[in-house]
């Protein structure tokens, strides 16, 4: 898929660039003793359900789970990948499939750990979610350590694979042809009823295809359950209270882990912040916006006039509705690749020279290699043409947490006030909220996710300006849910998905926060 409301929307540019901080640092292969032993996941069988898990009443975990120890021992290459430097180390933790029975069957949540440089001050572990809902922190983490360094001197660095993605029972709906077919076949602005047909036929595809290989796990993979999973990570890492760095989906997750733990909430970060308060339409609205303010942001940094370099762009992509342009590779680049190709750079300042290369290319030479690699880039295509599996658990994740289920009718009906936000996104995110759950095999969970958290500590909540997957109003949104005295806002003047390592500012007021308990003033601005 394009630019889901719940999902990549809060990835950016390329695999190993989730966010920002990622694409500054590279793998470590510095050496670290530790101890080796055996973690293994265990299976789980129970037949899928016709509805996702709801929050269920607090039970009290089995001691066979919350005594259980993380057996460490060296990380073998994730698929697609690497394997991390010597100081890396791996476990798997057992969490119930279904927290309303939780001396039920289990599943192996996947973990990754570095421990803390100065052990004499280590001050506990600090979990990370880089966003997604489907980002592998087992494979991102070591490849973004070096921006964490500073906090790794008191921190063990903790990644881990959220129930559904990768190494925790990763789903498993669709094959790299199927994939690459649908990208061929389906027109994500459909333009007839026979478009319309396949448009929906391919999200019902999508969910046959995960009930058919992820069905004993389908109907569990929500947000709340992944919370709790990481209270009793928590608990198995030995930490009092859970200090948490969220990003993205990341700060979702980190709300409603706020909002169900009060009491354990530690030091948590919050960046580029998911508006809690936002249905499908909503998040789809939020996007809109987001994503045309950093394309005019783009525009008016290189001198052109937002306004007519948008209509350029929109015409550009009505020219390859009709007419998709070739490449070198010999596959063509359609509209809702080119779309695609758009979106990617805009995630980070840093990229926008190479989306004037993929448009000069586009516009003047007739042919479309640079957008096509820009989105093959952003949906995790390989040169093989492998596809990973991070769109296929962003889907489950996404549409397990939402009741939303909006009809063709529906989104037909948005287009004039999505083209109006955006003459670019508008129509690709107007029918996306018809086709990322259309005939969905299990029901959402809530309309909203709940962020309140009446209690807790301060939680560091970091907004960007220029943010367009994540727009700077959901982080403002994000700090009120939480509550008084409980969500402290930061904004960020700049622009790019995420801040932290962006500037000198955002950085060191989050160190501090992490290393010395330093709250800021709430409505801190930083300008670098």
């Amino acid at each position: 898929m394009l630019m889901h409301p719940r999902a990549r929307r809060v990835t950016a540019l390329a695999g190993a660039a989730l966010l920002t901080a990622v694409a500054l640092a590279g793998c470590d292969g510095s050496t670290e003793a530790a101890p080796s032993d055996k973690g293994s996941a265990a299976a789980a069988t129970p037949a899928a359900s016709a509805t996702a898990t709801p929050e269920p009443a607090s039970t009290a975990l089995p001691v066979a789970l919350t005594s259980q120890k993380a057996e460490w021992t060296k990380c073998e290459a994730p698929e697609g990948g690497e394997a991390p430097g010597s100081r890396w180390r791996c476990a798997t933790v057992q969490v119930p499939l279904d927290y309303r029975k939780p001396a039920g069957d289990t599943i192996g949540i996947a973990l990754i750990k570095r421990q803390a440089t100065s052990t004499g001050r280590r001050i506990g572990s600090l979990l990370f979610n880089f966003g997604g809902p489907g980002g592998s922190g087992v494979s991102i983490l070591p490849q973004a350590a070096t921006a964490y360094g500073k906090l790794n001197s008191r921190y063990d660095l903790v990644g881990f694979d959220p129930r559904g993605v990768a190494a925790s029972e990763g789903v498993d709906c669709r094959s790299d042809g199927a994939t690459e077919a649908a990208l061929k076949r389906v027109d994500m602005t459909p333009d007839t009823p026979a478009e319309e047909a396949a448009f929906l036929k391919d999200g019902a595809d999508m969910g046959a295809g995960c009930e058919k290989g992820s069905g004993k796990v389908l109907p569990y993979l929500t947000t709340t359950n992944t919370a709790r999973d990481m209270d009793l990570i928590r608990q198995v890492l030995g930490d009092r209270k859970l200090y948490y760095f969220g990003m993205s989906y990341g700060t979702e997750l980190g709300g409603t882990y706020a909002h169900l733990f009060p009491e354990n909430v530690g030091r948590v970060v919050l960046d580029a912040v998911v508006d809690p308060t936002a249905d499908t339409l909503g998040h789809a609205r939020n996007q809109a916006t987001g994503f045309q303010r950093a394309l005019e942001n783009y525009l008016q940094d290189r001198g052109e006039d937002p306004e007519a370099g948008s209509a350029r762009i929109a015409r550009l992509l009505a020219k390859l509705d009709k007419d998709p342009l070739p490449t070198d590779s010999g596959r063509m680049l359609s509209e809702s690749l080119a779309v695609t190709g758009i979106v990617a750079p805009l995630y980070s300042q840093g990229n926008w020279p190479t989306l004037t290369q993929a448009l000069d290319e586009a516009e003047n030479n007739g042919t479309g290699n640079t957008l096509l690699a820009l989105a093959d880039s952003y949906n995790g295509r390989d040169g093989n043409g492998h596809y990973d599996t991070m769109s296929q658990s962003q889907r489950a994740i996404s549409c397990a947490d939402s009741t939303a289920r909006p009809t063709a009718d529906e989104a037909r009906a948005l287009l004039p006030e999505f083209r109006k936000l955006s003459p670019v996104f508008g129509p690709f995110l107007a029918w996306d909220t018809a086709g990322w759950c259309a005939d969905w095999p299990v029901a959402g969970e809530h309309d909203t996710p709940e962020t309140s958290a009446p209690g807790a500590a301060p939680i560091l909540v970091i907004g960007t300006t220029g943010d367009p997957a994540t727009p700077y109003e959901g982080a403002k949104r994000m700090a009120d849910e939480l509550g008084k005295g409980v969500g402290v806002m930061l904004t960020n003047k700049g622009e790019g998905h995420g801040s932290y390592g962006n500037g000198t500012c955002v950085t060191a007021k989050t160190d501090a926060y992490f290393l010395d308990g330093k709250v800021p003033a709430d409505g801190s601005v930083c300008s670098s």
